[in-house]
């Protein structure tokens, strides 16, 4: 496999705070990468720069082998890539299937928009059911499948989920795990950023872990030592 997103010594400031540094990562293409860290590691601060969002101030993120920084954030989710945010981040006074539609946005998802939708429904039977209800009502669970279903219509390539189990109780985060897993299968790349140490190295096929802004360890994440990894997690010894 070849890497289908690649980021070469990133750097993101926030005025003179330097709160990521020094990135280097490859995500394989039909992989689930996970990245793993504590909160304020600089996990959503990277990967809202690889969707625009965050001004790069110095490396390169390159997408199928063509750079992607400085692009505007509906140009980079047109190439392929789409973001689903915590459970959180979804339109809570529009109804489920306004929320779905408005992943469909660009020309492309927007033609066949209908046929997206019914693979979403498919996915998370649950959603339909609740197609004219308002996203306020949905519990946490049910939020963020729609986060993850709205991602999903956009025809992505590469889907990254964000702090997806956050909240949410231990036999929502399975089925929610198990329809990651099933998105996968069907060829979708996906980047995992959890907190849990466990449940992200058993799920990916390849960790990085973020301390203090930067990767301290990577590498597959069935051969990371799992007491070396939740040191870094907790700041722990050398990596305090």
């Amino acid at each position: 496999m070849s890497a289908i997103l690649s980021m070469e010594h990133v750097d993101v400031h926030y005025g003179d705070f330097l709160a990521v540094h020094d990135i280097c990562m490859d995500v394989e293409e039909g992989s689930i990468t996970a990245i793993i860290g504590a909160n304020g590691a600089g996990k959503s601060t990277l990967l809202n720069a690889v969707l625009g969002y965050n001004d790069m101030t110095n490396g390169t993120i390159t997408y199928r082998g063509v750079p992607i920084n400085g692009l505007k954030t509906h140009d980079i989710v047109r190439k392929g890539i789409a973001m689903a945010p915590e459970g959180s981040g979804v339109f809570e006074t529009m109804t489920v299937k306004e929320n779905l539609f408005m992943g469909a946005y660009l020309p492309g998802p927007n033609k066949k928009k209908n046929e997206l939708l019914d693979k979403a429904y498919a996915l998370f039977p649950v959603l339909k059911e609740k197609a004219n209800q308002l996203a306020t009502f949905l519990s946490g669970g049910q939020r963020q499948m729609l986060a993850i279903a709205r991602a999903l219509m956009s025809a992505p390539d590469l889907i990254i989920c964000d702090e997806i189990s956050l909240g949410l109780a231990p036999v929502v985060i399975l089925d929610i795990y198990e329809k990651i897993m099933e998105i996968n299968r069907a060829g979708t790349t996906i980047i995992l950023v959890d907190q849990e140490v466990n449940r992200s190295l058993e799920n990916s096929s390849y960790s990085y872990v973020m301390v203090k802004g930067g990767v301290v360890m990577h590498g597959k994440s069935s051969q990371l030592p799992e007491r070396e990894v939740k040191d870094a997690f907790f700041g722990i010894n050398k990596y305090a």
